[in-house]
C-alpha cells in the first residue's frame, strides 16, 4: 500500500477521511499472535504441522466422529497402496529389464503387473471413500464452528461489542468458520501427501540415498514461495479488514430501502458510487500489489527449481554412467523422484494452505477466549422476591474511551416499586444511561445499585434481566413475524395466544394487527417475498406489545410516543398508567413533559447529575429545572394574539 512521506503510515484516500473521519486501515500490532504466525519458515511450519493437524482432527471429531475416522483410514490406505504400487513398478521393470527370453521376462512381470492393477483399484475405492467422508464433515464442521462463535458473541457484556478492538476481532473471526471447514479439506491433503512422501522417500532411500536430499532440494524453493505469499496475504487482510467492510457499507446503502427515498430526492446515488469507486481503487491497488509481489516471488522460486531439477537428473545420469545404478532402478528412480517431488509440493503447499487457514481459525479460538472472558457472568446472589426499592447509590459511569465527562455523575435516587417514575432531562443527561444500568447492561465505575440491599453488581444478572422489559427509543424491529415481534419479548416460553392478545390489548395495538394482510402471520420486512412495513406509530405499538408479552416486573420506556399522534400518545400514556396499576413498576423517559404530570416521581438529571426529585406538582411549584423546560414546551403551544392590523 502507498505510504506518505516515507514515513510509513498508510496513505489515506479522501473518501476515507471524507466518510469516515481518517484511515481504516488497522495496525497490525493488535494481533497478539501476529507475529509469532507471521515468522513463517519452512521449519517453523514443519514444527508446528502437528499442531495444526491436531487442530484439524479436533475439528472433525467435534462434528461427526465416525467421518473422520473414516477420512483418516482412506488417506493412510491410499499412501499405503501408492508404497506397495513403487515396489511392484520397480520389480516390473526389474523383470522387463533383466535377463532371459521376452516370453520369460512377460511372465515374471505378471504377478506385480497384477498387483499394481489391484492397487490401483483400492486406491479408487479409498478416494471414493475420502470424498464421501470429506464432503459429509466440512460443512458439519463449519456450522459447529459458525455456532461457536454466534453463542460466544451474543453472550458477551453489551461493553465488549461496544468497544473498538473486540468488534475488530468479531470481524475477522467471522471468516474462522469458513477456514475450519478448509482446514478438514486441507487436512486431508497433507495426510494424503505425507504418506505418499514417506513412501516415496522409502523407496528413494532403498534404491541410492544421494536420491532422498536432492528430492527435497527440488522441492524447497515452492515451500519458500508458499510460505513468503501466505504472509503477505494474511497481513494484508488484517490491514484491510475494516476498509473492505466500511466499501459493502457504501455499495449496501445504494440498495438499503431506508435510504432509497433520500439517494432519490437528494441525487446521494452519485456520490456514494464515486466514493466506492474510490474505495474500490484502493483496495484494487493492494491486491496488484500482492500479485505484483507474488509474481517475482514465482519467478525466483521456478529459477531455482530449475537449477535443482536439472542436478537431480544429472546426478541419476552419472550414477547410470558410472555403473552405480541400473537402468531399471534408475527407471524407478524417476517415477519416486516425479512420485516424491509432487508429493512434497503438495505437502508444502497444502500445509501452508492449512496453516493460512489455521491463522483464521485462531482468530475465532481467540475470540472464543476473550467472549468467556467478557461473557455476561452465570450465578450469583439473589434478588429479593417483592422488593420495595431499587436505590442508585453515588453513582458513575462513564463510557470507555470518553474522556470529556462522565455519562453519570455521583448519581444517588430511589425508584420505588410499582409506581410511575419518569426520568427528565435534556439530551445527553444521562437519562438512557441510568436506565442501561438499572436493567445490567453495565455496571456502575463507582458507587451501587442496591435492590432493597442487594448490590446487582454481586446478583445473578441472568435473574436480574428476568425483571426488565424495555422498549428502548430504536428498539429492533425484527424482519420477521409480526407474531415472532411480540413474542420475541420472551423467546424463552412457547408462543401462547392468550398471551399474546392480552398483550396487544395491553399496548393499544388492536388497530395495527387488524390492519396487516395476514394479521399477526404478516412479514414484517418489505424486501422480502410478501412482506409489509409499518409506519413509525405502528412499530411503537408493537414495541409496547412486545414488552408487555414480557412480563417484567419493571417496565423500562425510552420515548415510547416519539412517532405517535397526538390522539395515539393520550392513549399509550393511559395504558403505560394502566400498567403500574397493576403493581408493575414503570421507569418513563420522554422529552414530552406534560407526559409525566401522572408521575408518582420525577428525576431530573442535567449533564449526568441528579439536579431535582420530587412528585410532578411540587417541581412545578418548586421553579427549579423542571418548571423551566415545562415551561419552554407549553410556550409552544400557546397562541399568540394576532398583530393589530395598521390604519
Amino acid at each position: 500500500m502507498g505510504t506518505k512521506g516515507g514515513s510509513g503510515e498508510p496513505e489515506v484516500s479522501e473518501s476515507e477521511r471524507l466518510l469516515f473521519g481518517g484511515p481504516l486501515r488497522y495496525d497490525m500490532g493488535w494481533n497478539q499472535h501476529s507475529d509469532a504466525f507471521l515468522e513463517l519458515t519452512f521449519r517453523a511450519m514443519i514444527t508446528r504441522m502437528p499442531a495444526l493437524l491436531a487442530s484439524s482432527l479436533r475439528l472433525a471429531r467435534h462434528a461427526d466422529r465416525a467421518a473422520a475416522r473414516m477420512v483418516l483410514a482412506a488417506e493412510a490406505g491410499r499412501g499405503v497402496a501408492q508404497a506397495v504400487s513403487l515396489f511392484a513398478v520397480n520389480s516390473v521393470l526389474s523383470r522387463l529389464m533383466g535377463a532371459g527370453p521376452i516370453e520369460d521376462r512377460l511372465r515374471g512381470a505378471v504377478p506385480a503387473l497384477v498387483a499394481i492393477a489391484v492397487v490401483l483399484l483400492l486406491g479408487a475405492l479409498l478416494r471414493a471413500a475420502s470424498t464421501y467422508a470429506t464432503g459429509r464433515l466440512e460443512p458439519k464442521v463449519e456450522r459447529v464452528a459458525t455456532e461457536l462463535y454466534l453463542e460466544r458473541a451474543a453472550a458477551v457484556e453489551l461493553a465488549a461489542i461496544e468497544d473498538h478492538a473486540f468488534h475488530k476481532l468479531l470481524d475477522t473471526a467471522q471468516y474462522g468458520a469458513s477456514s475450519a471447514r478448509r482446514m478438514i479439506m486441507y487436512g486431508t491433503r497433507v495426510v494424503n501427501a505425507m504418506i505418499s512422501l514417506v513412501a516415496a522417500a522409502g523407496v528413494l532411500t532403498v534404491l541410492h540415498p544421494l536420491l532422498l536430499p536432492m528430492l527435497v532440494t527440488m522441492t524447497l524453493p515452492s515451500a519458500w514461495s508458499a510460505l513468503t505469499n501466505a504472509r503477505r496475504h494474511y497481513a494484508s487482510f488484517h490491514t484491510w479488514v475494516q476498509h473492505a467492510r466500511a466499501g459493502h457499507l457504501i455499495s449496501s446503502l445504494l440498495t438499503e430501502p431506508g435510504a432509497a427515498p433520500e439517494i432519490r430526492l437528494h441525487g446521494v446515488g452519485p456520490f456514494l458510487l464515486r466514493h466506492f469507486r474510490a474505495m474500490s481503487e484502493a483496495a484494487e491497488a493492494e491486491q496488484a500489489r500482492l500479485a505484483r509481489l507474488a509474481a517475482r516471488t514465482g519467478l525466483i522460486a521456478a529459477a531455482w527449481t530449475g537449477l535443482a531439477t536439472v542436478s537431480t537428473y544429472a546426478t541419476l545420469g552419472g550414477l547410470l554412467l558410472s555403473g552405480t545404478m541400473s537402468l531399471a532402478v534408475a527407471g524407478t528412480a524417476v517415477i519416486a523422484i516425479r512420485t516424491g517431488s509432487a508429493s512434497l509440493e503438495t505437502l508444502v503447499l497444502e500445509i501452508n494452505q492449512l496453516h493460512e487457514e489455521a491463522l483464521f481459525v485462531g482468530d475465532l479460538e481467540r475470540l472464543y477466549v476473550e467472549a468467556a472472558e467478557r461473557a455476561i457472568p452465570v450465578g450469583g446472589a439473589a434478588l429479593p422476591e417483592n422488593p420495595r426499592e431499587i436505590r442508585f447509590e453515588n453513582v458513575t459511569f462513564s463510557y470507555p474511551g470518553d474522556a470529556t465527562r462522565p455519562a453519570l455523575d455521583d448519581v444517588s435516587l430511589t425508584l420505588p416499586i410499582g409506581r410511575i417514575i419518569a426520568l427528565v432531562g435534556e439530551n445527553g443527561s444521562g437519562k438512557t444511561t441510568l436506565v442501561k444500568l438499572l436493567a445490567g447492561l453495565y455496571k456502575p465505575d463507582r458507587g451501587r445499585i442496591l435492590w432493597d440491599g442487594v448490590d446487582a453488581a454481586t446478583a445473578d444478572r441472568h435473574l436480574l434481566a428476568e425483571r426488565i422489559a424495555m422498549v428502548a427509543q430504536d428498539f429492533k424491529r425484527w424482519p420477521f413475524t409480526a407474531r415472532v415481534n411480540i413474542a420475541v419479548g420472551r423467546p424463552s416460553v412457547p408462543v401462547a395466544e392468550d398471551r399474546l392478545t392480552a398483550a396487544i390489548a395491553e399496548a393499544g395495538a388492536e388497530d395495527v394487527v387488524a390492519d396487516l394482510p395476514r394479521g399477526l402471520d404478516t412479514l414484517l420486512a418489505r424486501n422480502f417475498s410478501g412482506g409489509h412495513e409499518l409506519s413509525g406509530g405502528q412499530w411503537q405499538r408493537l414495541g409496547i406489545a412486545r414488552a408487555a408479552y414480557r412480563r417484567g416486573g419493571i417496565l423500562i420506556v425510552d420515548e415510547p410516543t416519539a412517532a405517535l399522534d397526538a390522539r395515539a400518545e393520550l392513549e399509550v400514556f393511559d395504558k403505560i398508567r394502566a400498567l403500574a396499576g397493576t403493581g408493575q413498576t414503570v421507569v418513563l423517559i420522554t422529552h414530552r413533559l406534560a407526559s409525566v404530570r401522572h408521575a408518582d416521581l420525577v428525576h431530573v438529571l442535567d449533564e449526568g447529575k441528579l439536579v431535582e426529585s420530587g412528585p410532578p406538582e411540587e417541581l412545578l411549584a418548586k421553579g427549579g429545572v423542571y418548571a423551566e423546560l415545562y415551561g419552554l414546551q407549553a410556550q409552544q403551544f400557546v397562541m399568540r394574539a394576532p398583530a393589530p392590523k395598521a390604519g
